[in-house]
C-alpha cells in the first residue's frame, strides 16, 4: 500500500510525483549536460596537452604524411573509450546503490548521498587546468569516479520512488512513469542547451561547473519538500518494510515471482542491442554531428551538443501521444515485450537514416551531410525509447519482489550500462570501418533483435502471470481522461 501523504492530486497523480519529476530532471541536467560535451571535450588538443596524450603517447609518428588525421582519430577512438568505461560503470553501481536503499538507508537518504556526491564530482571535472596543474588527469578520473558512485546511489531509488506512490494494482502508475521520463527529457533539454553551450562557446570546464550548479538544485528541492509530498515513502529500507508488512523478507521466491523475476532480466538483456545503438548519440553520432554534418546556418555554427536535444524534445512532444494511443488502442494495445520489439525496429529505421548521411558524404573528406538525416535518426530513436524504456521502469515496478525492488531496478539498469559500453566499441569502428558499414550493421541487429523478441512475446507474457492484464472499458476512458488533462 502506497504511503504517500494525502496532500491532494495533480493532473490526476499525487503531488510527490511531481517533487520526483522536478528532482529527476535537475539530475539529469546534469548527467546529459555532462554528457553532450565530454567526448568533445577529451577530444580537444588543449585537453590532450593538458593529460599529457601526445603523439607519442599513442605511438604515432609526428614526422608521417597522416599524423595530424592519425591523431585526431586517436584523441576521438581514447575519448570514446573512457565515456564507454564511464557509462557502463555509471550503471553498475546502481545494483550496489540498490541494494544499500533496500536493506539499510532507504531510498530517501540514499538519494540525498548520491546527489552531492554527483555534484561534487561535476565540480571536480570543473576545477581549471590551471589550478591543478600537473593532476590534471588525475582531477578528471576523480571526477569520473564521483559521478559512478552518486549515481549509484541516486538513479535506481528515484525511480522506485515513483512506483511506491502507488498502491498494488494502481491503473495509474504506467501514465505516472510517463510523466517522469518527460521530467528525465525535459532536464536533458536543459543539460543540452545550457550545459552544452557554456561548453562548446565558452569553456568546457564551466560547462561541468554548470552541471553541478544543476545537481545541487535537486538535492535542494528534496530536503526541502520530501517530508511534505513524499510522507515515509524512501525513509524505510524496502526489505524491513517486506518484512514488517508480509513476514516474508527472508522466505524463498515463490515460482511465480521466479518467473516474473526471469522476465525482467530477458527483456533486460535485450536492452544491450538497443542502447548499443541509441547511446551512439553521446559518441560516434556526435563526432559525426561535430566533424561530418553542415551545422552552419546563414554564418552562425551551432553546437553540435545541440542535436542531441531533439531526442529529449521529441520525447516532451511525442510521449503523451504514444500514452494516450496506447488507451485509444484498447485490447489491440500490444504487450511490453512486443512495445520492446517496436522499440528495436524504430531503433533500426534511425540508423537506415544515419546510413544515408554516410552514402551523402561518400569518401569525400571535404563533403558534409545534411543535418536533416541526424534529425530524422533521433526522431526515429526517440520513438523507439517510447516503446522502451518507460514501459520497462513500469515493468520493473510491477513484476519486482517487494524485498527486490531496488535491486532489481539497479539490475535493469546494469543491462543499460553494459549497452553503453557496448555503444563505445561500435563508435570506435566508424573510425576504423567507416561510418556506413557500422551504422548499417547496427540497423541490421536492431531489426534481428525485434523480430526475436516479437516471436518470444507470448512466452513472456505466461511469465508475467496476470501483470499484462486487459482494463475494461470504464478504466480505459478514466485513463485517457487522465492523459488528456496531463497534455494540456
Amino acid at each position: 500500500m502506497s504511503s504517500a501523504p494525502k496532500t491532494g492530486d495533480l493532473f490526476g497523480h499525487p503531488k510527490g510525483l511531481f517533487l520526483l519529476f522536478f528532482t529527476e530532471m535537475w539530475e539529469r541536467m546534469s548527467y546529459y549536460g555532462m554528457r553532450g560535451i565530454f567526448v568533445l571535450y577529451l577530444s580537444t588538443i588543449a585537453t590532450a596537452a593538458a593529460m599529457g596524450w601526445d603523439m607519442a603517447y599513442f605511438g604515432i609518428d609526428p614526422l608521417s604524411a597522416n599524423a595530424q588525421d592519425e591523431y585526431h582519430k586517436a584523441l576521438q577512438s581514447n575519448a570514446l573509450s573512457i565515456l564507454g568505461i564511464y557509462a557502463l560503470l555509471v550503471y553498475v553501481t546502481p545494483v550496489l546503490g540498490g541494494w544499500f536503499a533496500d536493506n539499510v538507508s532507504g531510498q530517501r537518504k540514499a538519494i540525498i548521498f548520491g546527489g552531492l556526491t554527483m555534484a561534487l564530482g561535476q565540480f571536480a571535472l570543473g576545477t581549471p587546468h590551471a589550478m591543478v596543474s600537473g593532476f590534471e588527469k588525475e582531477m578528471m578520473y576523480l571526477g569520473l569516479a564521483l559521478l559512478i558512485l552518486g549515481n549509484g546511489f541516486f538513479k535506481p531509488n528515484i525511480s522506485t520512488m515513483v512506483g511506491d506512490l502507488y498502491s498494488e494494482g494502481d491503473k495509474r502508475r504506467d501514465g505516472a512513469f510517463t510523466i517522469f521520463y518527460m521530467g528525465i527529457n525535459l532536464g536533458s533539454i536543459l543539460g543540452y542547451f545550457v550545459v552544452g553551450s557554456i561548453g562548446e562557446k565558452f569553456d568546457y570546464q564551466y560547462g561541468f561547473l554548470t552541471a553541478g550548479v544543476g545537481m545541487l538544485l535537486g538535492v535542494v528541492l528534496q530536503l526541502l519538500l520530501a517530508k511534505k509530498y513524499l510522507g515515509r515513502i524512501g525513509t524505510v529500507p524496502s526489505a524491513k518494510q517486506s518484512e514488517d508488512d508480509q513476514g516474508a523478507n527472508k522466505k524463498p521466491l515463490t515460482s511465480e515471482e521466479r518467473d516474473r523475476v526471469k522476465v525482467i532480466l530477458i527483456m533486460s538483456f535485450f536492452t544491450i542491442i538497443f542502447w548499443a545503438g541509441f547511446e551512439q548519440a553521446a559518441g560516434s553520432m556526435n563526432l559525426f554531428a561535430k566533424y561530418k554534418t553542415d551545422l552552419v546556418f546563414f554564418g552562425w555554427e551551432m553546437p553540435a551538443s545541440w542535436l542531441q536535444a531533439v531526442n529529449p524534445i521529441f520525447i516532451i512532444i511525442l510521449a503523451p501521444i504514444f500514452a494516450s494511443l496506447w488507451i485509444r488502442m484498447g485490447d489491440k494495445e500490444p504487450d511490453s515485450p512486443r512495445k520492446f520489439a517496436l522499440g528495436m525496429f524504430f531503433l533500426g529505421l534511425g540508423f537506415i537514416s544515419m546510413v544515408g548521411a554516410a552514402l551523402q558524404i561518400g569518401d569525400d573528406a571535404n563533403m558534409k551531410a545534411h543535418v536533416i538525416w541526424l534529425v530524422m535518426a533521433y526522431i526515429f530513436h526517440t520513438m523507439g525509447e517510447l516503446c522502451l524504456s518507460p514501459i520497462g521502469l513500469s515493468m520493473v515496478s510491477k513484476l519486482a519482489p517487494l524485498k527486490f525492488t531496488s535491486l532489481l531496478m539497479g539490475m535493469w539498469f546494469l543491462f543499460s550500462g553494459l549497452g553503453n559500453y557496448v555503444a563505445a566499441e561500435i563508435g570506435k569502428l566508424v573510425g576504423e570501418g567507416g561510418p556506413l558499414s557500422t551504422f548499417g550493421g547496427v540497423a541490421i541487429m536492431a531489426f534481428i533483435a525485434g523480430i526475436c523478441l516479437w516471436l518470444m512475446a507470448d512466452k513472456l507474457v505466461d511469465w508475467m502471470h496476470g501483470a499484462e492484464g486487459q482494463h475494461d472499458k470504464e478504466q480505459l476512458l478514466e485513463e485517457e481522461l487522465e492523459i488528456t488533462g496531463e497534455k494540456q
